[in-house]
């Protein structure tokens, strides 16, 4: 979630825009040769055709992302399977365009659905959409399906295998990576105590928390725990308790805090990748000549853990218990009819259909261009993101049809077909971090010369130029007019209900947290804990996508944006409560007020009221669960007296 501002520049120029981010060099050069090293071999084995075929499946390494390896070989197995699937399914479907058109919107609408859902990151639904109509396209021939799917599995599994090799390398590198910089938000919201940057910083260093618990779960294997991953768990951990302690004693701070303690914590950042020169020993933590007991506590805390990556084996010998819903609970907890990941997936998948059907009326030739210009577009996820989507794919691609059409008109065959699939992926890959528009500008000549290399038909210049320009307008007009006329209101309405949602969770799971609930109870694998996180994402993402409305109230969206903060910060508490293994009971007195003060809370959200502040009971040994009540409350005082 991102903190909205009163002025935002235009649609266009946001569109264009540039952003500032290192080109991805390997992962570029990776992808190329994941794509072009399949029609090689083709050709050194005298199969050319086999070889593009099988280059489909290099579309598999675009889905390869700085994830931990456990998760990355489940992930991209999963896209080899599904891309093998696919061009089997699109081989038979090919004499019937209705069942195309159909397992079109199927295939977009169920890839936005898990990838939003299991929030994985990568291109979603656009390149399972592509195989799946490039395999139409081809040459009428049912039989030959499992040749067509056994060639795109080779050409997956070889994108697997590279996409693994890091692995003998830097096993554990994305853990250390997301833990070193949850280290560095920590480091810098130490240094935040006392002064106007405390609240930002509380919300980056929150986030980063829970990505570093997301990513250590996913990188989690129950039969093979090392010694360094214990570790990272450990510090992981000490980062969370670090965290609440700044809550609890330093939120109403005048005082900056000592610059040693943020010096100190970065110093242990920076040692964990092996790449600083820098070593920290215990004697080493710079400390100040006077300071009171709260800052000498924390001071232990920060030595303890840099003490993690620097004690025996014997001392960090933790048996580490990873808590994650399974894939059934969040599938299921997105397939709500307030889930905007769910509405979105519905959307997308009819106007898909739409789409491929309005194409195939018309008789126009490769008429699956259409859909997938449509599914590009809407692969934005919100109105002003859909909006950028079609300006980018607008120009990108009329540019890209216009590079493709000269290229094709040469008529490259063999070496030269390889040789500039190699190098347009690999522009492709490395502008996308840039601006999708200019990733279009490469990526449309490579897939227009994968896919007409394949239809083995004869090609005609200007007619191949135009028609592809139309069915670039037209897919791109459909997605535009589907999105605009069916999603502008979808998310913003829903806010105060799912707030209202997500704030009963929440009660429901302190009820259960400071309440007897019998021997071997464990909160953190709770049927309220699960769906306490699965209102939160919910919620995030429908505001997030609420944000991208168009036309958007800004003042109710500033507004909403700090009871939506202050919800996820009282979840984040809540849950790190949890991980505790004993808690004080409460009174059922103290419990019933406590559950009061939540219910007339979501109800005046509901309403889109203010609550009446009540007085929140103390919750001994856990303040900052009792201050974000209070807080929750005031924040609602501030109504802006709009219907969203």
């Amino acid at each position: 979630m991102t903190e909205r501002s009163s002025k935002s520049p235009s649609i266009i120029k946001q569109a264009l825009s540039v952003n500032k981010k290192p080109f991805p060099w390997l992962k570029a050069f990776s992808a190329g040769v994941a794509a072009s090293l399949p029609i090689l071999i083709g050709l050194v084995l005298g199969h050319f055709e086999y070889g593009l075929i099988a280059g489909m499946g290099g579309f598999t390494y675009l889905y390869v992302f700085n994830i931990p390896y456990a998760q990355r070989a489940k992930k991209i197995f999963i896209i080899v399977i599904a891309l093998t699937l696919l061009t089997a399914l699109g081989t038979l479907a090919a004499p019937y365009p209705l069942v195309i058109a159909v397992l079109m919107g199927i295939i977009g609408a169920s890839a936005i659905f898990i990838f939003g859902a299991l929030r994985i990151a990568g291109p979603s639904a656009i390149f399972l959409v592509l195989v799946f109509s490039m395999t139409t396209g081809m040459p009428v021939d049912p039989a030959s399906a499992p040749l067509r799917a056994g060639l795109v599995f080779l050409g997956g599994s070889l994108s697997w295998i590279m996409a693994m090799i890091g692995y003998f390398f830097d096993p554990h590198g994305p853990e250390t990576g997301v833990m070193k910089r949850a280290l560095m938000e920590l480091s810098s919201f130490i240094d935040s105590v006392g002064t106007e940057r405390f609240h930002e910083s509380r919300h980056r260093v929150m986030s980063v928390l829970n990505e570093a618990d997301e990513i250590l779960a996913s990188g989690y294997i129950s039969w093979r725990q090392t010694d360094f991953f214990k570790r990272l768990y450990v510090l992981n951990t000490s980062a969370h308790s670090i965290f609440t302690y700044i809550l609890e004693n330093f939120s109403d701070h005048d005082n900056k805090l000592p610059p040693e303690l943020g010096q100190s914590l970065r110093k242990t950042a920076l040692s964990l990748d092996g790449k600083s020169e820098i070593e920290i020993v215990a004697g080493e933590i710079l400390q100040p000549d006077e300071m009171d007991n709260l800052v000498a506590y924390l001071f232990k805390l920060i030595y303890d853990a840099d003490a993690i990556m620097n004690e025996p084996t014997s001392k960090i010998n933790k048996v580490v218990e990873v808590y994650k819903p399974s894939i059934k609970t969040v599938l299921g907890g997105a397939f709500d009819k307030n889930s905007i990941i769910f509405l979105a997936a519905f959307r997308f998948g009819i106007i898909t259909i739409i789409a491929a059907i309005i194409a195939f009326q018309f008789g126009l030739v490769r008429s699956y261009w259409v859909p997938l210009s449509c599914v590009a577009v809407m692969s934005g996820f919100s109105i002003v993101a859909t909006f950028h989507r079609a300006i980018q794919r607008g120009i990108g691609t009329l540019l890209g049809i216009l590079i493709a059409s000269v290229i094709l008109s040469l008529h490259p065959d063999g070496y030269i077909i390889a040789l500039l699939v190699l190098l347009l992926t690999f522009i492709t890959e490395l502008f996308i971090v840039k601006n999708y528009g200019l990733a279009a500008l490469f990526f449309t000549p490579n897939a227009l010369l994968m896919a007409e290399s394949t239809s083995l038909g004869h090609f005609d210049f200007t007619y191949f130029a135009s028609a592809r320009m139309l069915d670039v307008l037209i897919g791109s007009i459909i997605g535009l007019m589907g999105v605009w006329l069916v999603g502008r209101r979808s998310a913003s309405s829903r806010i105060p209900h799912l707030i209202a949602k997500t704030i009963r969770s929440q009660a429901q799971f302190l009820l259960i947290l400071f309440s007897d609930q019998g021997k071997g109870f464990n909160a953190r694998d709770s049927r309220e804990l699960k769906k306490m996180k699965t209102n939160i994402h919910n919620l995030k993402t429908l505001y997030n996508t609420a944000v991208g409305e168009i036309p958007a109230d800004r003042r109710a969206l500033d507004y909403y944006w700090t009871v939506v903060f202050s919800v996820e910060q009282l979840g984040y508490l809540l849950e790190n409560c949890a991980k505790l293994d004993s808690r004080l009971l409460l009174s059922e007195e103290t419990l019933a007020q406590l559950l009061y003060i939540c219910e007339t809370t979501a109800i005046a959200v509901n309403l889109q009221r203010s609550p009446s502040i009540r007085e929140v009971p103390e919750i001994e040994t856990f303040p900052a669960i009792q201050n974000e009540l209070i807080n929750l409350q005031k924040t609602l005082q501030i109504s802006p007296k709009v219907i969203l």
